[in-house]
């Protein structure tokens, strides 16, 4: 009897002491993940508390201007989860991208950048890009390259080789020269508008996204694009179609930066710079083709950095007065290293190489920047992808590639929008007058076609 009773003492201790140390145990791994994690939750927890007072500044400082969805109020818990079980996010994260804001800026500040972002310049507004090898491609001077070569042949020809017969009609001779002060203004008749396409592109490989970017785009390293904003199938079924006729008018042209000029241009002469180049742009959309146009040519840019934010209300009054808009155009001119020279030949006529500029609203650093909301993104780069496709066949060579940033350049405002930038500082008057008679024979055959 006491043996037994002693034996049945023995077990229960044993049991206590084991479960005593299973108990240590798990203590030790609860304290050991905590210890491990709570760097990464602290800093989770400090992002959340700065965004929170960024998002408290701009609601007072600037009411309305602030655009955001609403999380969900687990949000912080919810990553907390996902640190201490992430398996059970991976569904999700292979499914979904997101760039989280990294720091929150006041609206002015997003507005100065975006006017200092669009024409590679420093805070001083200084050109910083250098020559990039003989390409009329610039670089930038910290030596991150932005290629930007012509777009590429290999896949693009039609089974006649219909290629071969494009470059011996339209060669792309754009070129270097080592001194600017030797170019002189053309004086040669202008180009006659292509009739038929002498490059046929395959849809097949156009729905491939690796080869629609290489091919179509240049993406900026301080933004990222997604697979669904580069569908062709949503890109070419985007209707662009003017609805109606020229009774009212149909197009605006402006020009946020209005005094930007080229090598020639004469000191005080709006007719010499990219003002002038509008002008002609519209004498060709009027009397050509029949458009109703209005050609701003207000100056927003007498302070570069305010530009975007000065033409904004002028934007909105003109759109306003003129409900009837469906195209806005902001004609702009490039800048690029002092010995490159966007030069192409079109027909026999050398003219400026013209390219297509989208705004993303969003950065690498910030995220989707919420200031500078833009429900139009879709139809803005529907626009210029039809754009620069019917370039690509009816005028190879012409444009460079479309360059994709972040901000957002007041395309919110209609969904046919377009930011072109003609030529660079180094091109002539003449060579951007030039590159306008191809623009207009495009916006026609997209409009209206």
């Amino acid at each position: 009897m006491y043996f037994h009773g002693y034996r049945s003492y023995q077990k229960r201790r044993f049991k206590n002491k084991y479960g005593k140390y299973l108990m240590g145990m798990l203590v030790v791994t609860a304290l050991v993940t905590f210890f491990v994690q709570r760097q990464e939750l602290w800093s989770i927890g400090k992002k959340a508390a700065v965004k929170m007072a960024g998002t408290a500044v701009v609601d007072v400082l600037a009411p309305g201007l602030h655009y955001e969805e609403k999380e969900n109020g687990n949000h912080f818990l919810a990553k907390v989860e996902k640190i201490l079980f992430p398996i059970a996010d991976y569904t999700v994260q292979i499914q979904s991208y997101e760039t989280d804001a990294e720091s929150t800026l006041s609206y002015e500040m997003i507005l100065a950048m975006e006017a200092l972002d669009e024409n590679y310049v420093d805070e001083d507004g200084q050109v910083v890009m250098q020559n990039n090898g003989g390409t009329d491609s610039p670089q930038p001077a910290d030596g991150t390259q932005n290629a930007d070569n012509p777009q590429a042949a290999d896949g693009a020809q039609s089974t006649d080789n219909s290629q071969a017969a494009a470059n011996a009609q339209n060669p792309d001779t754009s070129q270097e020269t080592s001194n600017s002060a030797e170019q002189t203004s053309l004086t040669v008749a202008p180009p006659i508008a292509a009739t038929q396409k002498a490059v046929e592109y395959s849809l097949d490989k156009l729905n491939d996204f690796d080869y629609l970017v290489q091919n179509f785009y240049q993406v900026d390293s301080t933004t990222t694009v997604k697979s669904d904003q580069l569908n062709v199938a949503a890109l070419t079924g985007k209707n662009m179609k003017i609805a109606h006729d020229a009774s009212t008018p149909q197009i605006l042209i402006y020009h946020t930066h209005s005094l930007e000029g080229y090598a020639d241009s004469i000191p005080g002469d709006k007719s010499t710079t990219v003002v002038g180049v509008g002008d002609y742009l519209t004498e060709l959309l009027t009397q050509q083709y029949g458009y109703n146009v209005i050609h701003d040519t207000g100056e927003y840019d007498t302070i570069r950095d305010k530009a975007y934010s000065k033409a904004a209300p002028a934007l909105e009054q003109i759109l306003a007065d003129n409900p009837s808009i469906d195209v806005v155009i902001d004609l702009h001119r490039d800048g690029v290293g002092e010995n490159t020279r966007l030069v192409t030949n079109v027909n026999g006529t050398d003219m400026a190489k013209v390219m297509f500029f989208n705004g993303l609203s969003r950065t690498t650093k910030l995220g989707d920047i919420a200031y500078l909301y833009n429900p139009y993104i879709a139809d803005n780069l529907a626009f210029s992808f039809q754009m620069q496709l019917a370039a690509a066949e009816y005028y190879p060579g012409y444009t460079r590639k479309i360059y994709l940033k972040g901000y957002r350049f007041n395309m919110h405002y209609c969904p046919k929008t377009l930011l072109v930038e003609v030529g660079a500082q180094t091109n002539t008057v003449q060579e951007a007058k030039n590159a306008m008679v191809p623009l207009a024979d495009i916006l026609n055959k997209v409009l209206s076609e």
